[in-house]
């Protein structure tokens, strides 16, 4: 079986790879699909959902659940990272978490556990929607 990172990108990836370039904030795969016909692509939704879903998994692309639940993407930067989202307008900010970290590590250490991975993610309304 051919692993997944190895294979050759596919007409599809490469478009949905540049359509995430485009954009800095978070989108549900329905925005990049839209995004990809405005600009002649045809790509089926399926296909926008499972190419995501293995850039997900290849740590390409950060995927997101908003407070409705729904899944939300984008490509970022490398490295372990937290988000500040804007609810209103989507706006993403990276941020570090160091005080999370060290929290993160002692916990696992007291409750015995090792290889523990979390996420953290905070939503609100930026300085521009929030009218300041």
């Amino acid at each position: 079986m051919t692993d997944i990172r190895t294979r050759r990108p596919t007409k599809q990836r490469i478009a949905i790879e540049a359509d995430l370039e485009e954009f800095e904030e978070f989108r549900t795969a329905q925005e990049i699909h839209a995004s990809l016909h405005a600009a002649g692509d045809k790509i089926g939704l399926a296909t926008v959902y499972r190419t995501l879903q293995t850039m997900v998994e290849e740590d390409i692309v950060d995927q997101l659940r908003t407070d409705e639940g729904e899944q939300i993407f984008r490509r970022c930067s490398t490295g372990h990272h937290h988000h500040l989202v804007c609810r209103d307008c989507g706006r993403t900010v990276e941020v570090e978490g160091p005080t999370v970290e060290r929290w993160a590590d002692r916990v696992a250490i007291e409750h015995g556990f090792t290889q523990v991975a979390h996420t953290l993610e905070l939503f609100g309304r930026c300085g521009r929607c929030a009218g300041e």
